[in-house]
């Protein structure tokens, strides 16, 4: 048997790693230095969005120089679910936000947003690029250039960023059809997202390796013996460029 859901995201992988392998390529370049200089990196998305803010930040294999933004607001643990769809089209949130951050020139800002409209992003990419922050958007451009932007600037998050990456979903994200319903189920944001930003965390640690790094920032998992120990050690090292509780 042949699921329609694996068969979508297996073509749309296939889609990215062609169509998206020089924005891939550039937003690696760009992480390596940035992990050179011992400067940050930091990401964030919005309701569903923020899933991958939590797939990056504080997880085995994962890389320890990225920090995640968490706004109380637009996570969806806030109750009820539908106030996170309010806030995050509230323009100032995103600005609010920024303002507990401490950003600095030469970080980077990995924004994740589907359609990019929405005040929230838009906000917190504008303050950070007046700091002299770089911006990777991770996007869907289709779905994005279809919508007017509920900022008042008018933009929208691929027309504020220095990089873009574009997943290639459809248009509102579902990309099945269910026969006899109108509206498509099983959205690809997140599987797609995440093979995406993983992908890219493997290829800067490599790349950081054959630079000349002994001891890259990956994470060892905790219940690995020794894993805290060595994940204390990464922490000694890195700890200039890692924002959060250790």
């Amino acid at each position: 048997m042949s699921y329609q859901y694996m068969n979508k995201v297996r073509n749309l992988l296939d889609i990215v790693e062609t169509k998206e392998k020089n924005n891939i390529d550039e937003a690696i370049s760009l992480l390596v230095k940035t992990n050179l200089d011992k400067k940050s990196v930091y990401i964030f998305g919005a309701s569903h969005a923020g899933i991958l803010s939590e797939e990056m930040y504080y997880r085995a294999g994962g890389m320890m120089t990225i920090n995640a933004i968490f706004g109380r607001e637009v996570m969806l643990d806030r109750k009820p679910i539908t106030f996170t769809s309010k806030m995050e089209r509230l323009e100032g949130y995103g600005t609010a936000l920024a303002s507990t951050v401490n950003f600095k020139e030469g970080d980077v800002l990995i924004l994740h947003s589907v359609s990019g409209r929405n005040p929230v992003i838009i906000d917190l990419g504008l303050a950070a690029k007046k700091k002299g922050v770089k911006i990777i958007a991770l996007t869907n451009l289709t779905y994005s250039k279809s919508v007017t932007s509920r900022h008042s600037s008018g933009k929208r998050l691929f027309e504020i960023a220095d990089i873009v990456i574009d997943n290639h979903g459809d248009i509102g994200d579902a990309a099945c059809t269910i026969k006899g319903v109108d509206q498509k189920v099983g959205p690809t944001s997140t599987v797609i997202g995440a093979s995406i930003l993983n992908s890219i965390v493997v290829e800067v640690n490599q790349q950081l390796v054959e630079s000349g790094i002994k001891n890259p920032p990956i994470f060892y998992s905790a219940n690995l013996d020794g894993g805290d120990k060595l994940n204390r050690q990464l922490y000694d090292e890195y700890k200039n460029s890692i924002h959060y509780a250790f």
